[in-house]
């Protein structure tokens, strides 16, 4: 069985700057960059009377879109690096859609995630790659950072068990209503702030 996960896509733009920081880190397996992705909420092996639970309550979600800005690169793994990731820059939209999407799942039957929600797009996993070389890598990229984009939807996906991430495929989608003129200004506003501040 496939394991789902709530999801937002990453745009072209975003995943063209996100594909510059392929390479120069010995021991890393690049992530595909049409699998770059930010994972919402993780749901993992259900049955298909709670995906189709989980598919009903994403029904009736009601949020707005907002802007994400990508910044900065980190390792997962304190003792043993084991992925490379982008960063998100702080962002009230997110975190909301987050919190719903995570309360849905829990009243659908979804097993909770343990795991603290830190957003991220991982871009590479690691095998054998050195502290060393992995402390060099991000050093030269901590300055990385996308222009804002827009997030217009969240998605459910799902993938198979593989090495390295992927393929992953989009099960269902679901649209974010567009925000009013002034609210969309502040909101690029905000991330334009957030893009010049977060290392």
């Amino acid at each position: 069985m496939p394991r789902l996960f709530a999801a937002l896509e990453i745009p072209r733009d975003a995943a063209l700057s996100l594909s510059l920081l392929r390479g120069g880190l010995p021991g890393a397996r690049w992530v595909d960059v049409e699998n770059y992705h930010i994972t919402l909420r993780f749901i993992g092996d259900v049955d298909g009377h709670v995906a189709d639970e989980i598919v009903n309550a994403f029904d009736r979600i009601e949020r707005t879109g907002f802007d994400l800005t990508l910044s900065g690169v980190g390792a997962f793994g304190s003792k043993k690096p084991h992925s490379i990731f982008a960063g998100v820059a702080p962002s009230d939209g997110l975190n909301a859609l987050r919190g719903e999407i995570d309360r849905m799942c829990g009243r659908a039957g979804a097993p909770a995630d343990q795991r603290k929600f830190v957003p991220h797009v991982t871009i590479a996993r690691l095998r054998n790659s050195s502290d060393r070389d992995v402390a060099m890598y991000l050093s030269g990229r901590g300055n990385f950072s996308t222009l804002p984009f827009r997030v217009g939807r969240f998605v459910l996906m799902s993938s198979r068990d593989s090495v390295g991430g992927g393929p992953y495929v989009i099960e269902e989608a679901w649209p974010l209503a567009a925000p009013a003129a002034g609210a969309r200004a502040s909101l690029s506003a905000t991330a334009s702030d957030a893009a010049r501040i977060i290392p």
